[in-house]
């Protein structure tokens, strides 16, 4: 079996990749390593470069058709990784999973009507609907004596009133890394169900579960899920192609589907550009091997970073994720306000993390870490870190 070197230094600067390119719009310096934007630095497997490549050697480049290979691989990928059935009538492309948020926000939440976010979170959960002019209500995630964290179910239903119309889902979590469990999922599936709130799951980091985690899909978990939900999912995470968009959406109701992709449809969203299909097809056919060694390393690299924090910097506290290369740092021991954290990580160790509170005022004094890099660039970065606090 071939074996990839997830330790080769690719130069990314003038590429532009938006974590080193856009340092300086969004940083206002561009001298920080960066560990931000959730892409990883990892050679995009050639599998899918050579599928690609095969596709441009054709002179032309007009309208297309979505291949016939396209929902039966989706659909056998998530069979085989994750037990979920799908009909492939259920699936369509969608240009972008923060895309599709919006875009469902549009279609079934009316302009008084509101969406239920569970911060921390990733923030254009709360952007999305606050930006296409709905109001957001907050159930905050419950951090336990042990670190880890869970849904407040108690919470949630002293806020979602009779107005509340939609409940967006990381699953698996981000940026925590929560990989959550079958009795959580089918408690939310009841509680959604029953008060006619549609889940949206977003799911694109599912196939990333580290430690021996188990995906759950959301509308696998129940009937009620699946008549209760859509799901959006792509293979750019694990692949490392989300310049790419290759993103789809899953909506086994029929009155939903047919409301959803009706809009789609209309609107000419739906049908995917060329190179989409071809890089899924790659990645879902081919990619099995890379994968397994990529979630290795990567792993690698959270035992790497956890063992670095505990001997040097035991300050900050990294909660090991149970999916993803997102990792949460609990940065409160440093008794730092806020935006003096912010400042000791940009300014004096030149490193762009994302800063815990634009997931919400939960997340303030906390970082988000991308170890989704080489071995060495954690290194460097938790030596910078290391001789700031020294």
């Amino acid at each position: 079996m071939e074996r990839y070197n997830f330790d080769e230094q690719i130069p990314r600067k003038g590429s532009g990749a938006l974590k080193i390119d856009a340092l300086q719009r969004f940083y206002g310096r561009d001298d920080l390593l960066p560990m931000w934007v959730a892409d990883m630095d990892f050679r995009t497997p050639d599998f899918i470069t050579d599928a690609l490549r095969e596709r441009l050697e054709h002179p032309i480049f007009g309208y297309t058709v979505e291949p016939e290979q396209y929902r039966p691989t989706v659909a056998g990928w998530i069979y085989d990784h994750h037990g979920w059935q799908i009909e492939h009538h259920w699936l369509c492309y969608i240009p972008g999973i923060v895309k599709g948020i919006g875009m469902a926000i549009n279609v079934f939440v009316a302009p008084d009507e509101k969406v239920i976010i569970q911060p921390p979170i990733y923030h254009p959960f709360r952007n999305t609907p606050l930006a296409n002019g709905r109001q957001v209500v907050y159930n905050p995630l419950r951090e336990n004596e042990d670190g880890s964290y869970s849904m407040d179910f108690e919470n949630l239903a002293a806020v979602a009133d009779d107005k509340c119309r939609m409940l967006i889902l990381a699953n698996p979590h981000n940026p925590i890394g929560i990989v959550w469990d079958r009795d959580t999922l089918t408690r939310l599936a009841d509680f959604c169900a029953e008060r006619n709130i549609i889940v949206i799951s977003d799911e694109i980091h599912c196939d990333m579960a580290l430690y021996g985690h188990k995906h759950i899909p959301f509308a696998s978990v129940s009937e009620r899920a699946a008549e209760c939900s859509i799901t959006f999912g792509a293979p750019s995470k694990t692949f490392n192609i989300a310049g790419i968009v290759s993103s789809y959406a899953i909506v086994p109701n029929d009155t939903l589907r047919e409301k959803f992709y009706g809009w789609l449809e209309a609107n000419e969203l739906g049908a995917p550009h060329l190179f989409a299909p071809i890089a899924t097809i790659a990645a879902f056919k081919y990619g099995e091997p890379w994968r397994k060694q990529m979630l290795e390393y990567v792993e690698g690299n959270v035992e790497f970073l956890v063992d670095y924090c505990a001997k040097y910097i035991p300050q900050i506290r990294p909660i090991r994720p149970q999916a993803s290369f997102l990792v949460w740092l609990d940065c409160r021991a440093l008794n730092l306000p806020h935006r003096e954290l912010v400042a000791l990580f940009e300014e004096r160790a030149h490193l762009a993390l994302n800063e815990g509170s634009m997931f919400g005022t939960q997340g303030e004094g906390f970082m988000r870490l991308n170890v989704g890099t080489t071995r060495a660039t954690l290194e460097s970065a938790l030596e910078s870190l290391r001789r700031v606090l020294a």
